[in-house]
């Protein structure tokens, strides 16, 4: 296994924690803190509990790790654009 190798695992958020870190339940088992990836951060993609996730972790601290991506869940609420959508204005 090479320094720059990360292991990737998939988990459920089960807490919000301040400082923008969360507590995630892994398929494994396993319980870790986590923080969102610079990019989710920039781009303004919101975690809550009950997401389904991705994390990124290195082989030599197996007790935190990085989220990287929310997966998409087809029972999610609508967007903040299409509820604007649907919108009607009173005149």
């Amino acid at each position: 296994m090479t320094k720059e190798e990360l292991l990737e695992f998939e988990g459920v958020v089960t807490d919000v924690l301040p400082d923008a870190r969360f507590r995630v339940k892994l398929d494994n088992g396993h319980e870790i803190i986590a923080y969102t990836a610079g990019r989710m951060k920039r781009f303004r993609i919101r975690t809550l509990v009950g997401d389904r996730v991705s994390v990124e972790m290195t082989p030599y601290d197996l007790d935190k790790g990085r989220i990287v991506y929310r997966h998409k869940d087809e029972r999610a609420p609508a967007t903040r654009g299409q509820a604007r959508r649907n919108f009607n204005r009173r005149r």
